[in-house]
């Protein structure tokens, strides 16, 4: 019984949709009945490069029609599709592809020569398909390659693959260790969470599912403003599709445009928008605040964010240039989806950082034992309900994150919060670990400090983020040297031409010694404030 899995219900919503708009990018146009002829295409060439049952199809592309469509070839063939980080340098991108074990990559010829420097390493890899928009990549100089669009052109036999509720999808998230670790859902758990739309209980039979995408509350016209190769952007696009709607992408895929967005808006209708706290949300209002009137912004009805909080500033703003919008505030992680919501409209507020408690939200202490959900009481957030199976090939991790107690079994990604005075609500206080969360992005300071003591002149280093507005937190690296003053613009390269862009420092503060107890260990609270005192940065 194929019911639950994804390329089953996205055929489903292909058949009743067939000829109404699917994917839209500037002038690209696609609809249902094209993605799915594409995405059969393409299914077909990758069984015929030798993918196997259950074989992993690494998607690596700016937004692009071709991303969607990848990950609807891999369910049709019962495929499973990773998301791989655009940002990432060869080591990263090498670590990646060998552990989630890909048999075929999807790339943009943009990234095709860093992909072609790690291809050796990875004799899994049987088919690449290379998304051409310059035609500037020599697609010969990898063997196994071909060119993306002539392939989900050139029609094939249906693949006669045996689809499975069990079927997984991987959603590869930094983790613990700033290495990227997997978080497998099950196609059937993901479809039963979010195929009602994020609106509704998901319909329990095919038939049931029928009559609601023919008549769903709500036809999502969806602009996916992050990257989709993060989960809040595949998310959001997949529960768009999967009520039959439209997902767009802005054409400015490299660099954030507000205007676009805004022009998106009024040409498409759209009625949702998802983005990533204020590094979206500010230039948009400032758009907005010089250029409104160029703008009908009316069909718009909720604002979605989640990967980084938003600030309430930043969101009074934009209801004042639309007051029937909602503004959605969502507390999740790769691992934990539906830790907490909160909702902003013009007749009313919730304090950012505060989220409603679910009711299968509970706290548990650092030993991840359960703890009352009382006022007052402060620990680790737990989500129950459906959630993923755990990290791919990493079992230990697993256990220390997903959780079996009395109550069931709760997703713990590790994330502090204190229960406030009402009962119902709670307080994000941060994280334990000191990760760091740059506009969305997760840092881990061990990453960075290790490239960082590699700097000639380096004595020692401890990384740390500070409050910045744009990004919510800004990487900053805390040096000492064995000598003389260093060149802070130079560490920042250093670190750039080892690691993605967005974990190299934005700040280099010296001092004379790095803070350490007497054990050897950071002190973070104090750097953090010696780094803000330096900068001139107030909390």
């Amino acid at each position: 019984m194929a019911f639950g899995n994804l390329g089953r219900a996205l055929d489903i919503v292909a058949e009743i949709r067939a000829d109404e708009d699917s994917l839209i990018q500037g002038d690209r146009r696609l609809s249902w009945s094209q993605v799915e002829r594409r995405a059969r295409n393409l299914s077909a060439w990758m069984i015929e490069r030798g993918a196997t049952h259950e074989g992993k199809v690494a998607v690596y592309t700016y937004n692009h029609p071709a991303y969607m469509e990848s990950i609807y070839a891999a369910f049709k063939a019962s495929l499973v599709p990773v998301n791989v980080n655009y940002r990432y340098q060869a080591e990263e991108l090498r670590y990646l592809l060998d552990n989630s074990d890909a048999e075929i990559v999807v790339v943009h010829e943009d990234f095709a020569p860093l992909l072609e420097e790690v291809l050796p390493d990875l004799p899994q890899v049987v088919g690449v398909l290379v998304v051409e928009e310059t035609g500037e990549y020599d697609i010969a100089s990898i063997a196994s390659a071909a060119p993306y669009e002539a392939t989900a052109e050139t029609d094939r036999p249906a693949v006669e693959a045996k689809l499975s509720p069990d079927d997984l999808m991987l959603l590869y998230t930094g983790g613990t260790t700033g290495m990227p670790k997997g978080v497998m859902w099950r196609q059937a758990d993901f479809f039963t969470r979010f195929g009602g739309g994020g609106i509704g209980a998901t319909p329990e039979t095919e038939e049931a599912y029928r009559e609601f995408v023919k008549n769903p509350p709500i036809r999502y016209r969806s602009l996916i403003c992050p990257p989709l190769m993060h989960g809040t952007g595949w998310f959001q696009a997949m529960i768009a599709w999967l009520v039959g709607g439209v997902v767009v992408v802005l054409e400015s895929a490299k660099k954030f445009d507000p205007a676009e967005l805004w022009r998106t808006v009024q040409t498409e209708q759209i009625n949702s928008i998802t983005i990533v706290g204020d590094p979206f949300a500010k230039p948009m209002a400032k758009e907005l605040e010089e250029n409104g009137d160029a703008y009908d912004i009316s069909s718009v009805v909720m604002i979605a964010s989640s990967g980084v909080m938003w600030s309430e500033e930043t969101k009074q703003r934009l209801l004042a240039h639309h007051s029937g919008v909602v503004l959605a505030d969502a507390f999740s992680s790769s691992e934990a989806v539906g830790l907490g919501m909160s909702f902003t409209t013009a007749a009313g507020s919730v304090q950012t950082g505060r989220f409603q408690l679910s009711d299968t939200t509970k706290l548990f202490n650092a030993d991840l034992e359960l703890i009352e959900s009382k006022p007052g009481a402060r620990g680790l957030v737990g989500v129950g309900g459906i959630q993923p199976l755990g990290y791919y090939k990493d079992p230990e991790k697993s256990t220390k994150t997903f959780v079996e107690c009395e109550a069931g079994r709760f997703s713990v990604p590790g994330d502090w919060a204190e229960v406030n005075e009402d009962g119902l609500t709670l307080t994000l206080l941060g994280r334990g670990s000191v990760c760091i969360n740059t506009g969305g992005e997760k840092v881990f300071p061990e990453e960075v400090e290790e490239v960082v003591k590699r700097f000639d002149g380096v004595k020692d280093v401890v990384v740390v983020g500070i409050p910045d507005d744009r990004w919510g937190e800004a990487v900053t690296a805390v040096v000492s040297s064995h000598e003389g003053e260093l060149d802070g613009a130079a560490i920042i390269e250093h670190v750039k031409g080892s690691l993605a862009a967005y974990k190299a420092p934005k700040h280099v503060v010296q001092v004379p010694e790095v803070y350490r107890s007497p054990a050897g260990k950071a002190d973070f609270e104090r750097t953090r404030q010696t780094a803000m005192e330096r900068l001139g940065i107030t909390a």
